[in-house]
């Protein structure tokens, strides 16, 4: 189907509902790379314009990627409350802009459409919002999470303490857990990048971290964020893994090229799940157990983006996507590294910043705990008065957790991310605190006297 729309006296026209959500997207460089991008300020608000006219129901008619040769475009189709969707199955993508930034669109009501909405819908509402508009609905949306603590309530922040080391050196690990620790990170979860992507390697980190949570009674999670199949290996070896990570992306393509597919995130989830090892709900061990990574150009950087007209579908409509593949293992944690890949998907401080909101407003639309690795390559042309602003905008909008890395440096990944001050300055003018498992830890003084030696002889 063709869609077109008129600005200023020259008529536009988009040939299918993948160009139209191209063209509308805010500019970005990889979609200019991808050559999918609306060549004119004009055109980009001609295909905003058109998009806003574009009733909801459309999106169930046309896919942007083929339903018989991907699996998550057959997962989002087959997953979709028909139900619940009779709500708002009258609206066009403008009129849901509205609606959700009504006072009758309260987080509850929101809450309970989110099957109702396929991720191509959401990323559509998204690029015509202004900032604010993004801050503004995201802001309304709760999504709580539980394991040994409680992520995502109203008036807190959590953040992952990251003591990433570039040799897996335990002494550097470990110095780098009381650093954050002592500055009140870590309560979403303690996760290292290991350098060796081994079984041997993931156990050891993961003994490390449990046995000092263990032996202080620190109310956290461990992840070691190696490939899922390596996490599967260690867990048969006696691993102590509590939460288990991977990486997703919007297609089969992408999610292939990551190593992975549906069916075995869902072996791997089973698996993680028998151990319940989860410290809130007994009974079951702790139903949230996945953590996943996203961000916007995954998909373009392994050549993975072409959609059903064999041209490319624009990066944040398939990072919107990739929640369709979250969202369906339930997980304890979403985040998208949205300056991590690097200039050549997201040029600068202000794409960065727009895609941030983007991927946060999408993903709590879609029901996810979503967090962000507000970060940028030394090559971008970024700072971190741009992550300031971000990080600041973030809170504003909810955000469930940050990244907290020593000095914001990255020394392993090469890369600047979040300090466990900016968490701090974060919760000091937002009036937020960590949660609330954490916050009765660190109020009963059980950090005093840790050292190194001592978490590495616990």
């Amino acid at each position: 189907m063709a869609y077109s729309h008129t600005v200023g006296g020259e008529r536009y026209s988009f040939p299918s509902l993948a160009r139209l959500m191209a063209k509308a997207t805010p500019a970005r460089s990889g979609d200019e790379l991808a050559g999918v991008a609306a060549k004119s300020a004009r055109e980009r608000i001609a295909a905003q314009m058109a998009l806003a006219d574009l009733p909801l129901k459309q999106f169930l008619n046309e896919a942007v990627v083929a339903y018989e040769s991907d699996e998550v475009t057959r997962l989002i189709v087959d997953s979709h409350d028909a139900a619940a969707f009779t709500a708002i199955a009258h609206l066009t993508i403008g009129e849901v802009r509205d609606f959700l930034l009504s006072h009758e669109a309260t987080g509850e009501v929101i809450a309970s459409l989110k099957w109702a909405f396929t991720p191509e819908m959401a990323a559509a509402v998204s690029k015509i919002m202004r900032v604010q508009d993004l801050i503004a609905v995201a802001r309304k949306i709760c999504v709580v999470t539980r394991f040994r603590t409680t992520v995502g309530l109203p008036g807190r922040l959590s953040t992952r303490l990251q003591p990433n080391h570039p040799t897996d050196d335990p002494r550097g690990i470990a110095a780098s857990m009381i650093d954050g620790l002592m500055l009140g990170s870590g309560d979403a979860v303690i996760g290292i990048n290991p350098v060796s992507d081994s079984p041997k390697s993931v156990k050891e980190l993961l003994d490390l971290i449990d046995r000092a949570r263990v032996r202080y009674a620190i109310p956290t999670q461990a992840c070691v964020l190696a490939h899922v199949t390596t996490q599967m290996e260690a867990m048969r070896e006696g691993a102590p893994l509590d939460l288990l990570f991977q990486s997703v992306g919007g297609t089969e393509s992408t999610n292939t090229s990551f190593g992975i597919s549906l069916a075995l995130l869902e072996e791997a989830h089973q698996q993680a799940r028998a151990l319940k090892r989860g410290g809130i709900g007994e009974e079951t061990g702790g139903e949230n157990v996945f953590y996943f990574e996203t961000g916007q150009g995954s998909a373009l950087s392994s050549d993975a983006h072409i959609g059903i007209d064999g041209l490319g579908v624009d990066q944040q409509t398939i990072e919107a996507r990739a929640y369709a593949v979250a969202r369906h293992f339930d997980p304890m944690l979403v985040n998208t590294v949205v300056g991590f890949i690097g200039p050549e998907y997201l040029y600068d401080g202000k794409q960065i910043l727009r895609a941030g909101l983007e991927d946060h407003f999408c993903g709590k639309l879609l029901g996810l705990p979503m967090g962000c690795d507000i970060c940028y390559t030394n090559h971008a042309e970024a700072d971190q008065d741009d992550m300031d602003a971000l990080l600041t905008l973030l809170g504003a909008a909810g955000v469930n957790f940050i990244m907290g890395v020593p000095g914001a440096d990255d020394i392993m990944l090469n890369y600047q991310s979040t300090s466990f001050h900016d968490a701090l300055y974060l919760r000091s003018v937002m009036g937020l605190k960590c949660s609330p498992e954490f916050e009765a830890w660190i109020e009963s003084g059980s950090l005093q006297g840790l050292t190194v030696q001592r978490l590495l002889e616990a």
